[in-house]
């Protein structure tokens, strides 16, 4: 009985499509907002709150600003202020929607063809958002303002906390 073995290149490409689709799924028991208005979600957005990460390590004044692409994906513009360097840290991506353009579930790239999730899980479009990534670990509580009122913050961060979010390592940049 003759069996077939993949090729070395067979199964890095497997591990890599797996990878890349496992970076885009929604976390279990997370339901994206419905009735979602990229319009009215577009525009500036403050970090008020977030689970830290390598890539926006000892950043403050954090922004995310999103705008309409030409081919209707979104620009994703993030901004932090490097206190240790004394400058300005960006990086831009392109976000598309997965599946219905009515639900707030996305996918966002900064690297070429490597997405990772982006699900907004509670949102008041001209007050805050709530997003989460493919996982537990990647956490960020946005608002239109510098800040939000306590009373909100505090809602949200006990939202995050039923949901099974970290929120004890939450960074208040």
């Amino acid at each position: 009985m003759h069996r077939s073995a993949l090729s070395p290149a067979q199964v890095l490409a497997l591990v890599l499509v797996l990878a890349i689709m496992g970076c885009t799924r929604l976390p279990q028991g997370i339901r994206p907002v419905q009735d979602f208005d990229l319009p009215r979600y577009l525009g500036e957005w403050h970090e008020v709150a977030r689970l830290d990460h390598r890539f926006e390590r000892g950043l403050t004044r954090v922004t995310a600003t999103y705008s309409l692409n030409a081919d209707g994906s979104v620009k994703v513009l993030n901004r932090g202020w490097d206190a240790t360097k004394g400058r300005w840290k960006e990086a831009e991506g392109r976000a598309v929607f997965i599946g219905s353009t009515q639900e707030g579930r996305l996918k966002v790239s900064f690297f070429g063809p490597f997405y990772g999730a982006y699900t907004v899980m509670a949102l008041d479009p001209g007050r805050y958002a709530m997003i989460c990534g493919p996982d537990r670990s990647y956490f960020w509580i946005l608002s239109r303002k510098p800040a939000l009122d306590q009373a909100t913050l505090q809602e949200l961060v006990a939202q995050a906390k039923a949901q099974g979010f970290a929120t004890e390592r939450l960074i208040y940049p």
